[in-house]
């Protein structure tokens, strides 16, 4: 029962079901948003809001980022920004990062995201209601599992994990020794291995035990709003 439980899980396809109900009652610019990189050791924090047009053809095998290859994103990703209404991209840094907490962090990258989506009727975020959002946002529901059940929740998941993942491709140019360009700031054997031979750069995550464990240089800021134009075209 477990492995068919498993099996039913990997092929959820992310549905209309909760943009309808707000299509239905006039309210056509609904933001889905996620964020991706939480629990890398290395890297910011980003996310990505994602308004669809009401009741337009699904493209088709927009699932949960995490239930894709890289290839198979990349592939959804031109067309989920050409289909969009409306797209924005917020992060973190990792001087944010450890000032404030990952949880915190995650969260204002979140905000950051949906506040560039202007205007907005309602927001769906991945995951549990977080205090006082609607205070930055406006109106929001919280689904637990969005980017697997929400279809535009789902586009975001795919537009920030490929966001990120070129801009760790980027840093793995300047710091080689850590595979990020594979791994993305994951804690793989890889990381781990360069991160005992070579130490942490100003990348790495210090409030994380595992990089805490190392000693940590400076901090550097990443300006996130050049790099953007770079990572995702017009």
């Amino acid at each position: 029962m477990a492995v068919k439980a498993r099996r039913s899980e990997r092929i959820i396809k992310p549905s209309t079901r909760v943009e309808r109900a707000h299509w239905n009652e006039g309210r056509s610019m609904i933001v889905g948003a996620d964020a991706v990189g939480v629990a890398c050791l290395s890297g910011p924090v980003l996310a990505a809001a994602v308004a669809m047009p009401p009741f337009a053809r699904r493209i088709p095998g927009v699932r949960d980022s995490k239930m894709l290859s890289r290839a198979q994103r990349e592939r959804l990703f031109p067309l989920i920004i050409r289909r969009a209404l409306a797209v924005g991209i917020g992060a973190a840094s990792v001087a944010e990062i450890d000032r404030i907490n990952i949880y915190h962090a995650t969260n204002l990258a979140m905000r950051r995201a949906i506040c560039r989506v202007e205007p907005r009727d309602h927001v769906l975020i991945d995951g549990l209601r977080v205090h006082r959002l609607e205070d930055h946002v406006g109106s929001y529901t919280a689904i637990v599992r969005g980017d697997a059940k929400c279809y535009s929740i789902a586009a975001a998941s795919i537009v920030a994990k490929v966001v990120r993942d070129r801009l760790m491709d980027r840093l793995a140019a300047r710091h080689p020794f850590y595979g990020w360009e594979h791994n993305a700031g994951y804690a793989t054997a890889t990381h781990r291995r360069g991160i005992e031979e070579h130490g942490i750069t100003p990348f790495h995550r210090r409030s994380f035990a595992r990089v805490r464990a190392v000693e940590l240089g400076e901090q550097m800021e990443l300006d996130f709003d050049a790099l953007v134009p770079m990572l995702v075209p017009a």
